[in-house]
């Protein structure tokens, strides 16, 4: 009775280990990966990586007027939602990358794999 217990055990340790090497994998690979998200009309271009870390912000200078105050509003304003949409892209990736290792093995644990985030 006692054999096959053992060898279902040591595969399923396996099989976490190789879901754990993966994962740091996907870590390791999602500190350097990065993405670009634009908001109005090319105006600001953000670059993140999928550890949500802001590596660019790029103005398009031809679409922008320093001297209009209101437009200066429009741009801080313009920031906020492109670093924001940013961290939300990015959030996702890392969630999709993360989602395609585990499965649906995060949805079963106690608060999901949510803190691996950050």
């Amino acid at each position: 009775m006692g054999g096959g217990g053992m060898g279902q055990q040591a595969a399923m340790l396996k099989q976490i280990q190789k879901m754990q090497e993966d994962m740091e994998a996907a870590q390791t690979a999602l500190e350097t990966e990065t993405m670009d998200v634009s908001v109005g009309g090319g105006a600001i271009v953000v670059t993140i990586t999928g550890h949500q870390r802001i590596q660019k912000i790029a103005i398009d200078k031809a679409q922008v007027d320093l001297t209009d105050d209101e437009w200066l509003t429009d741009l801080q304003d313009l920031l906020v939602a492109a670093v924001n949409q940013a961290i939300e892209q990015s959030q996702t990736m890392a969630a999709e990358r993360m989602e395609s290792i585990t499965g649906n093995i995060g949805g079963m644990l106690p608060g999901g794999l949510g803190g691996l985030f950050g």
